[in-house]
């Protein structure tokens, strides 16, 4: 009898707002939701593989509509994120104002390779579910979401780069060993880059020429075009570069890597220092590992930067996953940092 004369109620104000003229809202007026939409296809547990061969095809999703008990324009989102994330972060396929959404293969493999960052080739647990917007007066609502097993195809991405001349490598902008990347194509470069010199001198250049070249003129972290060169004080090293050209700014900071983890000599307590291979573009390290056991990478003797690999697939996160260790043995641990995605390579000996 309660829910009956709850709904009753809710019917009431409904009626009331509409009754006050068509798609009218008022502050102050509680508008439910009388049925959320449903994702029909694809279906729960379904398993998507990805093709580059159909990357033109159709890739459609479609659903039944929310009823807001009125008549109302709404705007349907669909939303992914890895499974068990709980939309932490989700990532927008698209939109529409009616009840399916029609894209292509490639633009769903581009969500999920290059936005949601999943392994290509490989089967991964993906979350959808569909949010609603009616009116700024009503609350977003979210359909039950629905798991998909996708298994996406590998993208070959030309990401943006900054060269990085300096004198540690002969003053070459055309050098394509020592640039910085944008990974989300947004103004915001980062890099790892080995300067051999006792006192690194370095600017950048926005292709690989002098035409179009930042300095810091009053070493205040601000970089003016065409400005003086940039002297880092900290000595010969591994440096980690930051560039935002949306305002100018840039930073650099020395780093000294090394692995740490239960699966070391030193466990979680110590690092084990790696070493820069200048021939190969890489730091290096033999150590014996047990199995059994997880490493990670850290830099400065500090968590502050740090590495594990969240898909068990080679590629680094900053604070990403521990790393397990299977197998006994003695092994040569890379760290490639050279690269838009950072990673590393475990080669028994």
């Amino acid at each position: 009898m309660i829910k009956k004369i709850l709904y009753l109620m809710t019917t009431a104000v409904v009626l009331f707002a509409l009754s006050c003229g068509k798609g009218e809202f008022f502050p102050g007026t509680v508008y439910s939701v009388m049925k959320l939409p449903v994702i029909t296809s694809p279906v729960d547990q379904d398993a998507i593989v990805l093709l580059e061969d159909n990357a033109d095809n159709a890739f459609t999703v479609t659903w039944s509509p929310a009823d807001f008990g009125f008549q109302a324009a709404a705007t349907y989102t669909i939303e992914i994120d890895r499974a068990g994330n709980d939309f932490a972060n989700p990532v927008i396929v698209g939109t529409s104002t009616g009840d399916s959404w029609n894209g292509t293969v490639s633009k769903f493999n581009t969500s999920l390779f290059t936005t949601l960052s999943l392994p290509g080739e490989a089967e991964s647990e993906i979350e959808m579910r569909l949010s609603v917007k009616v009116s700024p007066e009503v609350d977003v609502v979210y359909s039950a979401p629905i798991t998909l097993k996708v298994t996406p195809y590998t993208i070959v991405i030309v990401y943006p780069q900054l060269q990085v001349p300096g004198n540690y490598q002969g003053w070459n902008p055309a050098d394509d060993n020592t640039v910085i990347y944008s990974l989300k194509s947004d103004g915001r470069f980062e890099g790892y880059i080995y300067m051999n010199d006792a006192s690194p001198t370095f600017k950048y250049t926005d292709g690989p020429s002098w035409d179009v070249n930042y300095g810091d003129t009053g070493a205040d972290g601000t970089l003016d075009a065409g400005g003086t060169d940039i002297t880092a004080a900290s000595g010969a090293g591994m440096y980690k570069l930051n560039v935002n050209l949306n305002d100018l700014t840039h930073k650099y900071e020395l780093t000294s890597w090394g692995v740490i983890g239960d699966a070391t000599p030193t466990g979680w307590d110590n690092d084990t220092d790696m070493v820069f291979d200048d021939v190969n573009n890489k730091l290096t390290l033999t150590l014996d590992l047990t199995a059994g056991g997880k490493i990670k990478f850290r830099a400065n003797d500090d968590w502050v930067i740090n590495l594990g690999d969240d898909d068990a697939n080679g590629s680094l996160e900053y604070g990403g996953a521990d790393i397990p260790i299977a197998e006994a043995g003695n092994y040569t641990i890379d760290l490639i940092l050279n690269k838009a995605v950072y990673t590393y390579k475990l080669t028994k000996n």
